[in-house]
C-alpha cells in the first residue's frame, strides 16, 4: 500500500501563518479609526506578508534548522515587512501616523513573530523528547565513517526527534541486499532513508530512488570522501537541462546584495562620522611628530574579481622601500612607537572604512592581501583565487577565528582560505553582525597577533 509520509505535520505551518498574521494585525488596530481602511489594510498586508514570506523562504524551517538561521531569515523578512508597511501609509497619507511609529510597529512585531517562531521551535523540541511526538523513523543504509557520525548524531540528539531504527552493512560481511533493506522499510512504516553515497553502485542507486518516488519516501544521501560531494552545490535548470554549480554564493542574489551594500554604507558612515571625524586629525597630529611621512598610508590589493585597488591604513611604520613586499612581523623594526598602539587595538584599519563607502571594501569579508602576496598564494595555495568571488573585508571569519595577522606557514593560510570559502557560501546578515562584534570585542581585548 502507498501512502504520503510528511516531514512536518501538515497543520504547524497555516498555524504559524495564523499567528503571524495575529501579531501583524493587533499590534496594528491602534492606527485606524475607521474600520474599512483597516480591513483594507489587513488584506493588502496579508497578501504582501504571504508572497513576501514565500520569496524570502520566511517558513521554510525544518527541525534541524538552527537558530541563528531563523534569526536571519527575521532579518530578511522584517526588511521586506517595513518596505510593505510604508507603501501601505504611504498611499493611506491621511492617517495620523508618523514614520517613527511605522517602524517601531515593525520592529515590534518583527520581534514578536521571530520570538514565537523560536517558542514554537524549542516547543517542538521538548515535545519530542518528552512527549516523544512529531517523530521521525529514519534507517540508514551503509556502513561507513560518514554513516556512523550520522547513527551518533540521532542517538545523541533526542530533540531533532529522528528514530533510528536499523543501520544496514551493504558491502560489509554481515551484507544485507537491498531488497531486504526495501522489505523492512516497508514493513517499519519508515519516513527518511539515508544512505552513502559510496555504498550503492548505479543499479542499486537507481533501484532505492525508484522505490522512494513510487512509495513517496524521503531519501537523503551523504557524500563520500570525493570533494565535490561535499560542496554546496547549487542546482538549477537552463530550460529542461539540469545544471550543476559547484557553489552557491548567497552575496550573489541581489535583495542580499542589497542587504550587505546597505549595511556596509550605513556603517562605514558611522564610523567616518562618529570616529574618524575626530581621530584622524588626533592620530595625524602623534604619527606626523614621531616620523615623517603621510598620516595615511596606501597599499595596492586585489579585491573582487581580482581588480586592484588602493587600501587606506592609518602609517604605523616609518616610510620604507620593503613596505609593499615584506608583511609586517613581530618586533618589526619598521614599526613606530604609536604605530605599535594603533596595530595592537586594529585603529590602523579604520581608514578602510572608506573604501567600504567608495564599493573597494565591505566590513567583512576575506582580508585583502598585498600585490606581490596574492600572485604567489594564488601559486601554491590550492582554492586560494576563490576569495575574490566577493569583495575583501575589514575584518572576516577567519580572523576572528584565530587567523589574523602575519602568515607565519602554509598552514596559517590554508586554513584563512578554509574560513573565507566557509564565509562566502554561508554569508548572511547575522554571521556579518557577530563578526563585527567579536572583531571588536577582541580589539578591547587585545590580541597576540595584533602586533
Amino acid at each position: 500500500m502507498i501512502y504520503k509520509t510528511g516531514r512536518y505535520s501538515g497543520f504547524l505551518r497555516p498555524i504559524s501563518y495564523g499567528i503571524d498574521l495575529a501579531i501583524i494585525h493587533v499590534l496594528a488596530a491602534p492606527f485606524f479609526a475607521e474600520h474599512l481602511v483597516f480591513l483594507n489594510y489587513i488584506l493588502f498586508v496579508s497578501f504582501a506578508w504571504m508572497a513576501t514570506a514565500f520569496r524570502s523562504n520566511f517558513y521554510e524551517i525544518y527541525r534541524f534548522t538552527r537558530t541563528t538561521n531563523i534569526l536571519s531569515l527575521g532579518v530578511k523578512q522584517g526588511a521586506l515587512f517595513i518596505l510593505v508597511v510604508f507603501a501601505f501609509f504611504g498611499f493611506y497619507r491621511d492617517i495620523d501616523v508618523t514614520p517613527w511609529e511605522i517602524l517601531l510597529y515593525t520592529a515590534e512585531a518583527m520581534t514578536a513573530i521571530t520570538l514565537s517562531k523560536i517558542g514554537i521551535y524549542y516547543l517542538l523540541k521538548k515535545y519530542r523528547t518528552l512527549l516523544k511526538g512529531n517523530l521521525r523513523r529514519v534507517v540508514i543504509l551503509g556502513l561507513n565513517q560518514k554513516t556512523d557520525q550520522l547513527r551518533k548524531f540521532f542517538e545523541e540528539n533526542p530533540e531533532y526527534g529522528y528514530v533510528l531504527l536499523k543501520t544496514f552493512d551493504l558491502n560489509g560481511a554481515s551484507k544485507t541486499p537491498i531488497e531486504e533493506c526495501l522489505a523492512f522499510i516497508e514493513q517499519n512504516n519508515i519516513d527518511e532513508i539515508y544512505t552513502s553515497v559510496a555504498q550503492l553502485d548505479n543499479q542499486h542507486l537507481n533501484q532505492l530512488v525508484d522505490y522512494a518516488d513510487n512509495n513517496l519516501k524521503i531519501l537523503k544521501f551523504l557524500p563520500d570522501n570525493k570533494d565535490v560531494y561535499s560542496k554546496r552545490l547549487d542546482f538549477t535548470y537552463y530550460g529542461y537541462l539540469p545544471i550543476i554549480s559547484m557553489r552557491k554564493i548567497p552575496i550573489d542574489e541581489p535583495f542580499n546584495k542589497f542587504i550587505k551594500r546597505s549595511f556596509d554604507v550605513v556603517l562605514s558612515i558611522f564610523v567616518i562620522v562618529a570616529i574618524l571625524s575626530w581621530l584622524t586629525p588626533l592620530l595625524g597630529l602623534i604619527i606626523k611628530l614621531e616620523s615623517k611621512g603621510p598620516i595615511f598610508f596606501k597599499q595596492k590589493r586585489n579585491g573582487l574579481d581580482y581588480k586592484e585597488f588602493y587600501c587606506y591604513k592609518f602609517r604605523s611604520m616609518r616610510p620604507n622601500a620593503d613596505a609593499h613586499l615584506y608583511q609586517i612581523s613581530k618586533n618589526d623594526p619598521r614599526v613606530t612607537r604609536i604605530g605599535r598602539i594603533i596595530r595592537k587595538t586594529s585603529m590602523d584599519e579604520l581608514p578602510q572604512f572608506i573604501n567600504v563607502l567608495k564599493g573597494d571594501m565591505s566590513a567583512v569579508g576575506p582580508r585583502p592581501h598585498m600585490v606581490s602576496h596574492t600572485h604567489m598564494y594564488a601559486e601554491k595555495i590550492d582554492k586560494f583565487m576563490v576569495r575574490h568571488f566577493i569583495k575583501p573585508g575589514i575584518t572576516g571569519l577567519a580572523q576572528v577565528s584565530g587567523f589574523r595577522g602575519e602568515v607565519e606557514d602554509d598552514n596559517h593560510i590554508i586554513n584563512r582560505v578554509k574560513y573565507d570559502i566557509f564565509y562566502l557560501e554561508n554569508w548572511s546578515l547575522l554571521l556579518d553582525m557577530k563578526i563585527v562584534f567579536q572583531t571588536i570585542f577582541n580589539a578591547l581585548r587585545g590580541e597576540d597577533k595584533a602586533y
